[in-house]
């Protein structure tokens, strides 16, 4: 009988260690690895997008950034064996609908963020043993001439511009700090 309660509790405490997903040292790594992706996605399309601003300012960069963003994330998708995606609660695209989970992550970093409190990267292992990394991207100033507020940090040309693209574009009204989104990357493995 012993023996058998024994049992019983030890497959019951393998299970809960199972579906608590990450060891310290796997959540650690996981989020070494996220920041590593996420930093070199932000560098990578950050500038080829100043390259296209350089060369043509707003009228060449968000043209650039609706038909080259998703191939950019696609190719490091595939060099990171991950899935890399920028979510938000405020879409330019409509293609790129933010998940359920996504959306509670960006709501708790605002939360945090009104609150003044730290905001950190989120690892964690999902209901099928997916492994998530999710970090929040903060608006900086260039960010602002094609996210910010029209006749403060946006020109009216470069709205007209957007919305001729994007037509049901809410992705404006951002001030430096704010939180734009997040890095949503699903690991292969």
């Amino acid at each position: 009988m012993l023996l058998k309660k024994i049992t019983i509790l030890s497959l019951f405490i393998s299970l809960i260690s199972c579906s608590s997903g990450f060891s310290e040292k796997e959540k650690q790594e996981y989020t070494i690895k996220g920041k590593e992706i996420a930093q070199a996605s932000f560098n990578e399309l950050s500038s080829q997008l100043m390259t296209q601003m350089q060369a043509g300012g707003p009228a060449q960069a968000v043209p650039f950034c609706k038909e080259q963003a998703a191939p950019i994330l696609a190719q490091l998708s595939s060099k990171y064996d991950a899935n890399i995606k920028r979510s938000s609660d405020l879409l330019r695209s409509c293609k790129i609908e933010p998940t359920e989970r996504e959306l509670e992550i960006i709501y708790g970093y605002k939360k945090l963020i009104s609150e003044k409190k730290d905001i950190q990267p989120i690892v964690e292992v999902d209901s099928d043993n997916k492994k998530h990394f999710y970090a929040p991207i903060i608006v900086k100033t260039n960010c602002l001439v094609c996210h910010g507020k029209v006749n403060e940090t946006m020109s009216v040309k470069t709205d007209s511009i957007i919305k001729s693209i994007y037509p049901f574009d809410i992705a404006t009204g951002y001030n430096e700090g704010d939180l734009r989104g997040v890095w949503s990357i699903t690991f292969n493995k």
